[in-house]
């Protein structure tokens, strides 16, 4: 602090004495102070310092800056995020080199879910369950774009982004700009309109798909992208979409109703046109192939001709050949036949010999099986029974009498002898038990 001549009484602050004499205050007034609130805008640094911006959690246009140092960054359970409400035990200061209020955090809980993050979550969970987001309802991109639509702001670096990205990967593709509000409370009406005139010229201009991009942002900033009615339009384009908003992390219902989500405005064009080397690579491999295919075929082909041609060239010397083979079969031929007729010969003497030697042997054994027989027959002969003293009885009639049970007194009898036979009268009949 100052004190000029002439001005005794007037006192000048430097700046940086009136900013150290308001942290004083500050210490000496708000010692430790627990706030709460919603988080917005959340960065951690390399350095592992955390920086945000805590909302008023009523709603009231009321923001604080806030600084988490590494320190007590490490001792959270949780990690922060954009939309979480939160409260923060701390102390005020002031951030001399920009004279900035702010609030140093030395704690923070969880204490809910801010407004915002709460009504993200509603929306997303009813569109949702009405299949908006449903995988059946994606459509695949065009394989080779010619002309692709692009959504954004024609202000920010998305756009060049993509224009870079396309430049550098498929310098054919032409890009159709579409310029919208991405960011505030026009931007969803912007973005149907844009939405709605990109489809409603897709055949004039010749449109294969759209990308629908943004850079990156704070919940806030980002919220057009939720808005139900945008959500609703990408779903219902009628042209391919690609939605690319934010950075990685970021994630907002039009990238869920998107045919395909992006995590950047770069990768969107990465994803919408493939590489153009890639593809001239592709085709040069294929190309090759095709050739050494061709080749492949032509030499055989060749090949083939070439023993065709040597295998009609000479008639004369296959002929030959053929007289050549037909000799020598002829030839063989006549060794075989001679051959074969000996040895036929040779078999039928010895067939003769074994006929001859084997013939007067079977018969004398023929002549003792019949000596045999004819004795076996002799023993059976009636003739011989009877010449021993039997007789023979019968009935008259052939029938053989073998039992007294067949005879009756006064019945006759005829009766077989040797050398004769005789009628007779059976006169009583005695069995032999009686």
């Amino acid at each position: 602090m100052e004190r000029p001549q002439g001005a005794s009484q007037r006192m000048v602050w430097g700046v940086a004495g009136l900013l150290a004499a308001v942290a004083d205050s500050l210490s000496a007034r708000f010692a430790v102070v627990v706030v709460g609130g919603e988080i917005s805008g959340f960065t951690r640094a390399a350095s592992g310092h955390c920086y945000f911006n805590l909302k008023d959690a009523e709603g009231q246009a009321a923001s604080l800056r806030c600084a988490m140092f590494r320190r007590a960054a490490g001792l959270l359970d949780f990690a922060p995020a954009d939309g979480a409400l939160v409260e923060l035990r701390g102390r005020l200061a002031v951030y001399e080199p920009r004279g900035e209020l702010q609030f140093i955090v030395e704690g923070m809980r969880r204490a809910g879910t801010g407004a915002l993050y709460e009504q993200f979550l509603r929306l997303k969970a009813r569109l949702e369950a009405e299949g908006l987001f449903d995988a059946a309802r994606k459509r695949p991109l065009p394989a080779f774009p010619r002309r692709l639509g692009v959504i954004t702001s024609t202000a920010g670096a998305a756009l060049h982004d993509v224009l870079t990205a396309l430049a550098r990967r498929a310098p054919h593709i032409e890009v159709v700009v579409y310029p919208s509000l991405v960011q505030g409370s026009e931007a969803p009406a912007a973005l149907l309109r844009s939405l709605a005139l990109a489809n409603a010229r897709a055949e004039q201009d010749g449109l294969d798909a759209l990308l629908l991009v943004r850079g990156g942002g704070s919940l806030e900033d980002l919220w057009a992208f939720n808005d139900e009615r945008v959500v609703r339009a990408v779903a219902d384009s009628a042209l391919p979409l690609i939605c690319g908003v934010g950075h990685e992390t970021d994630i907002t219902l039009c990238d869920l109703a998107a045919d395909l989500r992006a995590p950047t405005p770069t990768a969107a064009a990465e994803l919408a046109a493939p590489s153009r080397q890639a593809n001239l690579d592709a085709l040069a491999a294929l190309q090759s192939l095709l050739r050494r295919r061709f080749e492949q075929r032509l030499d055989l082909a060749e090949q083939r001709l070439d023993r065709l041609a040597q295998r009609l060239a000479r008639p004369s010397e296959l002929l030959a050949r053929q007289g050549r083979r037909l000799a020598l079969l002829a030839q063989r031929w006549g060794q075989v036949l001679p051959r074969t007729r000996a040895l036929q010969l040779q078999r039928l003497d010895a067939l003769a010999q074994r006929g001859r030697r084997a013939l007067p042997a079977a018969l004398r054994a023929q002549a003792q099986q019949l000596d045999a027989l004819q004795a076996r027959l002799s023993a059976l002969d009636p003739q011989h029974v009877l010449a021993r003293g039997y007789a023979w009885l019968d009935d008259g009639q052939g029938r053989a009498l073998t039992s007294v049970a067949q005879l009756r007194p006064g019945e006759p009898v005829r009766a077989l002898l040797a050398d004769g036979e005789a009628q007779m009268l059976v006169t009583e009949v005695k069995p032999s038990g009686a």
